[in-house]
């Protein structure tokens, strides 16, 4: 059993439901419910608003709360569509979301989520959201079964390897980037090999992918090889994780940087053997893994890991790692369509100017 906080099966589904570009997500429960996590969708250009369910609510039901609500943000906003997801306290008190939303009857694609925060793994609330969208057809069965698919297969890597192989792990700031800036650098200097592999899960590509910038800085300057391998695909996932590969894609581009694209931004979990055979193949001196360092077959202790996860830095440092953490990254790319500076780029390119 994890007794560290894991990630909720509510804000699973309203993240999925973002990735589906639904426009308006109605959480039906207490207007705290899912605060931090609305905040930082709402960045992203979707509208997220509560019934505000209250004890007089839990006692005696809270169907017009969501009538009332539906019919309000019609008015408001005019979706084209909009999905209600259920939380612990509607669930419990027995709401009817699916009956309040026909008698709403609003002029726009209305659908609800079941969902509620003890489902055990955070992905169920996901594939209750991919389900749900399937039903009204905002995305299609094919790509819904692959999604389905792509998200068993992430939660059985973080319960084999992950955060949720372990009972408890606390948050961990890392040690500072210096260290690693300064293995990376000397390794160019010496005429080595760097591999840098970035498996990043959706839009925190946008931050990850500035190691590439950094290192082929570092690379034009000091000399050595490198080798850049990424699940950028343009050409799989969901629509809105195609416009962030697309996005980036064109960034790397526009500065002459030559990824090796192995998958799409959704399939972080499954495509770390293809990119090993790569990297293997170039035979580097040293690897730099990026974003879910665990979804790669083989770490070794040579290796630079880099995660955006306090815990699961901690996770990495217990067992012995080279890793460091770039805190905070979510909050940064959630409204961005460009590449965002890590603080391991920036120490190198600070390191780089020390030496010219």
């Amino acid at each position: 059993m994890n007794i560290h906080p894991r990630p909720n099966p509510i804000i699973a589904a309203l993240y999925t439901l973002r990735d589906l570009d639904v426009d308006v997500v109605v959480i039906h429960g207490p207007s705290g419910c899912g605060f931090m996590a609305s905040r930082m969708i709402e960045n992203a250009g979707i509208r997220v608003v509560t019934t505000a369910i209250t004890d007089n609510e839990l006692i005696f039901g809270a169907s017009e709360n969501l009538i009332t609500v539906l019919k309000d943000i019609e008015k408001r906003f005019a979706p084209k569509s909009v999905a209600v997801i259920g939380t612990c306290a509607s669930m419990i008190i027995g709401e009817d979301m699916k009956a309040s939303i026909r008698r709403a009857n609003i002029g726009c694609n209305v659908f609800s989520v079941d969902c509620h925060g003890c489902m055990g793994d955070n992905t169920k609330g996901a594939i209750r959201a991919i389900e749900a969208a399937s039903a009204v057809g905002i995305v299609d069965k094919n790509e819904a079964e692959r999604q389905k698919y792509l998200l068993a297969a992430a939660t059985d890597m973080e319960k084999r390897v992950g955060m949720a192989s372990v009972e408890y792990l606390p948050p961990s700031g890392g040690p500072t980037k210096l260290k690693v800036a300064k293995r990376i650098v000397d390794c160019l200097k010496n005429d080595g090999r760097i591999a840098v592999i970035i498996l990043s899960k959706k839009e925190l590509a946008y931050r990850f992918s500035d190691l590439f910038l950094a290192v082929k800085e570092a690379k034009e300057i000091l000399g050595g090889k490198v080798l850049f391998v990424s699940n950028l695909d343009t050409d799989k996932g969901l629509p809105r994780f195609r416009r962030y590969a697309e996005e980036i894609g064109k960034e790397l581009k526009n500065n002459d940087i030559e990824i090796n694209i192995v998958g799409g931004l959704d399939e972080y979990a499954v495509v770390g053997e293809d990119m090993e055979k790569i990297v293997n193949d170039f035979d580097p001196d040293l690897k730099v893994i990026v974003g879910i360092p665990h979804a790669y077959p083989t770490l070794d202790a040579n290796d630079i890991l880099i995660t955006d996860q306090p815990r699961q830095l901690s996770n990495y440092l217990s067992k012995g790692y080279d890793a460091v953490g770039e805190i905070s990254s979510h909050s940064m790319v959630m409204n961005t369509n460009k590449i965002i500076a890590m603080e391991t780029g920036d120490t190198i390119r600070e390191l780089l100017r020390e030496l010219q």
